[in-house]
């Protein structure tokens, strides 16, 4: 199982061979890697040039590494998206081939705060209409949802507790949701949103903040998304102007 001297540092031989061992199945997904002396024996390198290629693959997040438990596999990302493509959650889900579903927390009536005054653009007497959801792909909790909605777009009686608020704004309330203002931000171990999308302690999440806006460039819905990075993968496409 050594590694074959090429004309490359030996720590990118490394690299590359447990690489292809993780893709060949030797090493599966969340499985713990041998120890350093035994994959360094295995490996026939020393530890130190172990080390630095273990460095390298846990900065691009190949595997995790564990404080006095051990290295393991990462998880691959089950959805990958163009972020440049504004999809529904429940979209992006089915397009994986697995099955959306919604775990309803909460939902109230509020009047909207200052930013909110300023991103809808709106009284501070108008309602809102802020729901709170975990999305779910067959069964297993992968995004937090915060959705801010003005009620005046939303007619009584309907039910959003689990759908799509983008199908539901356009099906029930003839509201075309045309692009969307997009922030994303990184962000580690949160204390409410973690334990909810059952997360390892080591699990980051990544965090999108959207201001949807329709045909006419109103702003008709706010939403935050807590996204787990080892379940979902965003990638743009970016033209030399």
């Amino acid at each position: 199982m050594s590694v074959k001297t090429d004309h490359r540092h030996l720590y990118l031989q490394v690299i590359d061979r447990i690489k292809k061992d993780i893709e060949q199945g030797v090493y599966k997904e969340k499985e713990k890697l041998p120890s350093e002396f035994e994959l360094a024996k295995q490996l026939g390198v020393s530890r130190a040039t172990l080390r630095e290629a273990l460095r390298v693959l846990e900065e691009e997040n190949v595997i995790i590494r564990r404080h006095g438990v051990g290295t393991f596999v990462s998880s691959r990302p089950m959805f990958t998206s163009g972020i440049e493509q504004l999809s529904s959650v429940t979209e992006m889900i089915r397009q994986a081939g697995r099955k959306p579903g919604t775990i309803f927390l909460s939902s109230s009536i509020q009047k909207p705060t200052e930013d909110d005054i300023k991103r809808f653009q709106c009284h501070k007497e108008e309602d809102l209409l802020v729901v709170e959801r975990v999305r779910t792909a067959n069964n297993e909790p992968v995004v937090y949802c915060i959705d801010k909605v003005p009620c005046k777009y939303l007619p009584k009686g309907i039910a959003y507790e689990n759908e799509s608020l983008l199908e539901i704004l356009h099906n029930e309330a003839n509201r075309y949701i045309a692009y969307a203002v997009t922030h994303i931000e990184p962000l580690g171990y949160h204390e409410k949103v973690s334990p909810i999308l059952q997360c390892e302690p080591e699990t980051a999440l990544l965090v999108l903040k959207q201001m949807h806006f329709d045909e006419n460039d109103e702003p008709i819905l706010y939403s935050i998304d807590y996204f787990k990075s080892d379940k979902f993968s965003f990638h743009v496409l970016r033209k030399r102007v």
